[in-house]
């Protein structure tokens, strides 16, 4: 072991030895300090021991947002097993495959995510144990394993390919994230998603305060960015989105100028909307991140180049990136075409499947589905998913296009674009909108009109109550194609 890296378990025994009484994490009015964190990881630990657990395991955690969260990581990190975090609301077919995939000793998750392995909560676990003292230091092969897939209903597990080492001693240096020691860091996203839960990783390593939000409130981050005095934050679009959608006089009510930082990532951002946060909290503050799980390559970009490069993701900062065609064939600058990347032919990978294999060109260039462009300077830009492109009589839609189109509309919560089948045109566009009361479909068409060329504007629109993102920004395009085109099928058969 490098003697500038540490195992995480020894990195929060060593911050408890040298701030205890400092605030290390918080969930509404719960907070624990360095020292608490570490007793409260030392049990689970052993209670997980106990239960089967050993060097190198995967431990599914399915729980919302809170300080129980993470405990129940460290105390995995501790044992030198791996988090493997899922989503607390999973459909219980749907948690079962990924149990099945993930093989966990132990799920720890709510009462009710029940699998046919051993559920245990984390008060269930630290009635285990009262042995808080330090554990000997495990090294975790694998730093943590996310969850992807369960749109397309075939699960799978992406294992990071990193250790859980950190390094023995935070540095004053901001590194990619911008943190430095002795920061809070606000994240109301959920810690089931890979982004947070990295971001919150690095709070704790870097010796700052986590602070969470155990549900994502529009007004409420605002409010605790203003009681926390929080400098750093991680936003979607999505909750940026229902931020702006605050009146004028809510947003001003708050006290936000603490903030130095705010990175918004996993899901594209509306060119309005991104333009909107840049001239509120300046140029400086506001930071975007393009990446996938898999951690081959990334693209960062600051406000101030996002002004001059309208629309862009950055430019590549980790790894290598380039733009192919249908044949793999590099294609130049300007040019649309699938976007491949890779960590560099002499670099460890960046992560392992379970349950995938990667979509790959020679040379260990790997493809996430995205489509896009680089320009003359390197700034990447993003068109869409390739899964999700519509075809509309011979012309390529890209539904993120007409979704931050729609978005802009006042009334608009939230919209997914989808294709249908079309007997003339191959596909037709079909808007699916969470709206407040009032929008009907005749003014959309109306805003739509002088924001997009014709043949990209809804043929058929579709208003729901319940949301299509989920709290990470993410939609389900495919299965709620999916539905309709059953829905479709039902009611043709029934004629």
């Amino acid at each position: 072991m490098a003697e500038d890296l540490i195992s995480l378990g020894e990195k929060l025994y060593r911050r408890a030895q040298a701030t205890p009484d400092a605030p290390a994490v918080s969930c509404g009015e719960v907070t624990l300090t360095c020292r608490q964190l570490e007793a409260r990881a030392n049990r689970i630990a052993r209670a997980l021991q106990k239960l089967g657990v050993r060097l190198g395991d995967l431990v599914t955690i399915g729980l919302p947002n809170s300080v129980d969260f993470i405990e129940a990581c460290w105390g995995v990190w501790k044992l030198g097993a791996s988090p493997q975090p899922v989503s607390f609301r999973l459909p219980s077919a749907e948690l079962q495959a990924i149990v099945d995939l993930a093989n966990p000793a132990v799920v720890i998750a709510l009462p009710g995510m029940e699998t046919n392995r051993r559920r245990v909560t984390v008060c269930d676990l630290l009635a285990l144990s009262d042995d808080d003292r330090p554990i000997e230091p495990r090294v975790a092969p694998v730093k943590q394993a996310a969850t992807s897939g369960g749109s397309t209903g075939t699960p799978k597990l992406i294992l990071s390919g990193l250790p859980g080492l950190t390094s023995a001693e935070p540095t004053d240096a901001p590194g990619i994230w911008r943190f430095r020691s002795g920061e809070t860091a606000l994240i109301p996203a959920p810690l089931y998603h890979n982004g947070p839960f990295g971001c919150a990783l690095d709070a704790i390593t870097q010796d700052g305060h986590l602070v969470l939000m155990p549900r994502f409130d529009a007004e409420g981050v605002l409010a605790e960015i203003e009681r926390r005095r929080a400098s750093w934050i991680y936003l979607v679009p999505t909750m940026m989105s229902r931020i702006w959608r605050l009146p004028n006089q809510v947003r001003a009510r708050y006290d936000v100028s603490s903030l130095k930082t705010l990175w918004h990532l996993a899901a594209p951002c509306p060119p309005w909307l991104k333009e909107a946060f840049i001239g509120w909290l300046g140029p400086d503050v506001i930071m975007e991140l393009y990446a996938g799980t898999e951690s081959q390559a990334w693209t960062t970009i600051t406000g101030s180049e996002w002004l001059d490069h309208r629309g862009s993701v950055g430019r590549v900062t980790v790894g290598e990136m380039k733009v192919c065609d249908a044949d793999g064939k590099e294609l130049p600058a300007g040019v649309i075409g699938e976007v491949y990347m890779r960590r560099g032919e002499s670099s460890q990978p960046s992560y392992q499947y379970r349950g995938a294999t990667a979509r790959s060109l020679p040379g260990g260039w790997e493809s996430l589905g995205d489509i896009g462009h680089f320009d003359a300077d390197g700034y990447l830009y993003l068109a869409d998913r390739r899964t999700d492109m519509i075809l509309v009589g011979g012309a390529n839609v890209y539904p993120a296009e007409v979704e931050a189109a729609i978005d802009e509309h006042p009334l608009v919560i939230s919209s997914a674009v989808i294709g249908l089948p079309h007997e003339d045109l191959g596909s037709s566009i079909h808007a699916i909108i969470q709206a407040r009361p009032g929008l009907k479909g005749e003014a959309l068409l109306a805003h739509l009109a002088d924001r997009l060329v014709s043949y990209k504007r809804p043929r058929t629109i579709e208003f729901v109550e319940e949301p299509l993102r989920d709290d990470a920004g993410k939609v389900r395009r495919t299965q709620l194609r999916d539905e309709r085109i059953a829905r479709m099928k039902s009611l043709k058969s029934e004629m």
